[in-house]
C-alpha cells in the first residue's frame, strides 16, 4: 500500500501540495479547520511575480534563491494549466513602473536582468508608461513588462479541490493548536500517516513558531467594463513608506482588483472603504495612477477583501523537522501563489526521497 501524508492546512500551499503528492501516488488526507472559500487565499491578489514580490518583505538573500527556483516552477504549471480558462489561469502582460531610472538602481536593475533571462515576452522602456495611460503626473519614468499568470482564485481553488477529489483526497475539518512538535506523534499515530506536512500559513504561530506574523491587505473589487476591457497588470512596488505602492490586476474575465497595503502585525480583518481610510487611499492612488479606472464600478456584492498575508521572519520555511517525520512549508508572505507548485514539487520530493535528517545523516556516516 502507498503512503499516507498527512496534510495540515487548505491554503493554495496545502492544496497545491496534496495535489502533487496526490498525483505522485500517494495517499492524502488534509486536515484544516477552514476550507476554500474561507481562507486568505481567496483573498490573494495572485499576480506571478519574479522574487521579490512588490509587497516587498521578502528580502533575504538565500531565501530569495530558492524562491526563484519554486517560482519557475509555478510558472511553467500555470502557463500548462492556463490552456483552460476554466482552471481560472491567465497569462497576461504584468508591467512595472519605477520613479527613477532602473539602470542606476542595483537592486531594480539586478531583478530586471533575472527577468530579461528567464520569464517569457519581456519589454524595457519609457514608452510603455504612455501606451498603457499611466497618469504623466504620476511621477513614473521607467517601465519593464513581461508575461505572468494571473489568477482568479475562486475558480482556481475550486479547481485545486476538485482534482483533490479525483484523485481520492480524504478532508478532515480539525483544528490543531497544540505545538507541533509535541502532538506530531499522535497525529500520526491517529491519522496513520507515515509524513505530516505542515502547510498552515498564519497558524503556524499557534503550532510553536512564533516568528511567523501577518502583513495585513485588502483589495477593492472593481467591474472590468472599460473599453477595451483591462488585459495588462500595473505594479509600483513599495518603498519604506509602504503607502505608495500600486497593484492593479485583471481577474478572471470580469473584475480587476486594486491592492497596496501592507500593514505587518494587524490581525482584524474588519476594515473597508467606509470605515479604513487607508484602504480609501490605496483605491484613490490607483485610480490618480490609471485615471481610466475611474469609470470602473466598484463590485457592489463585494466591494472589498481584506486578508492576512503569512509572513515570516526568517523568510519561508521548507524543510524537515530535525529527528521528526514533518516537513514544514510555510511563510510564503505575499507569494504563496506565485511560490506554490514550485514549494510542492520540493515536499513531493523530500517525501519520495525520504530524505528526513537523521536518514541523510546515516548515510553519510563512514561507519
Amino acid at each position: 500500500m502507498s503512503r499516507h501524508v498527512l496534510v495540515i492546512g487548505a491554503g493554495v500551499i496545502g492544496l497545491t501540495t496534496a495535489v502533487t503528492l496526490l498525483k505522485k501516488g500517494l495517499r492524502v488526507t488534509i486536515a484544516a479547520d477552514r476550507f476554500p472559500p474561507d481562507l486568505t487565499s481567496v483573498v490573494a491578489g495572485a499576480l506571478w511575480e519574479w522574487p521579490p514580490a512588490v509587497c516587498g518583505h521578502h528580502r533575504d538573500q538565500s531565501s530569495l534563491s530558492r524562491s526563484k527556483e519554486w517560482c519557475m516552477a509555478s510558472y511553467r504549471a500555470f502557463a500548462d494549466l492556463a490552456r483552460d480558462p476554466a482552471r481560472g489561469v491567465f497569462m497576461r502582460q504584468s508591467i512595472f513602473y519605477f520613479h527613477q531610472p532602473i539602470t542606476p538602481h542595483s537592486r531594480h536593475w539586478s531583478k530586471m536582468e533575472e527577468v530579461r533571462t528567464n520569464v517569457p515576452g519581456f519589454r524595457h522602456g519609457a514608452s510603455l508608461i504612455q501606451e498603457q495611460g499611466i497618469n504623466p503626473d504620476y511621477g513614473v519614468v521607467d517601465a519593464y513588462a513581461h508575461l505572468a499568470p494571473m489568477i482568479d482564485t475562486d475558480v482556481y481553488l475550486e479547481w485545486l479541490r476538485r482534482e483533490a477529489d479525483r484523485h481520492n483526497c480524504i478532508w478532515v475539518t480539525r483544528r490543531i493548536s497544540a505545538k507541533l512538535i509535541e502532538c506530531a506523534a499522535e497525529l500520526q499515530s491517529e491519522f496513520k500517516a507515515d509524513v505530516i506536512i505542515n502547510c498552515t500559513g498564519l497558524g503556524a504561530k499557534e503550532l510553536g513558531d512564533g516568528s511567523v506574523y501577518p502583513l495585513r491587505g485588502a483589495l477593492v473589487r472593481v467591474l472590468n467594463t472599460l473599453n477595451p476591457p483591462l488585459e495588462n497588470a500595473h505594479c509600483v512596488s513599495a518603498s519604506d513608506n509602504s503607502e505608495d505602492m500600486v497593484f492593479i490586476v485583471p481577474r478572471g474575465r470580469g473584475l480587476v482588483v486594486l491592492g497596496g497595503l501592507i500593514e505587518p502585525e494587524e490581525w482584524t480583518t474588519e476594515i473597508g472603504l467606509a470605515n479604513y481610510a487607508p484602504i480609501r487611499r490605496m483605491y484613490e492612488r490607483c485610480i490618480e495612477f490609471l485615471p481610466r479606472l475611474r469609470s470602473a464600478a466598484i463590485d457592489e456584492t463585494e466591494p472589498v477583501r481584506v486578508g492576512l498575508r503569512p509572513a515570516r521572519r526568517e523568510n519561508v520555511r521548507l524543510e524537515w523537522e530535525q529527528g521528526m517525520p514533518v516537513i514544514h512549508c510555510y511563510g510564503h508572505g505575499g507569494s504563496g501563489v506565485t511560490l506554490s507548485w514550485g514549494c510542492a514539487a520540493e515536499v513531493a520530493a523530500m517525501v519520495l526521497g525520504d530524505r528526513r535528517p537523521e536518514l541523510q545523516q546515516a548515510s553519510d556516516d563512514p561507519k
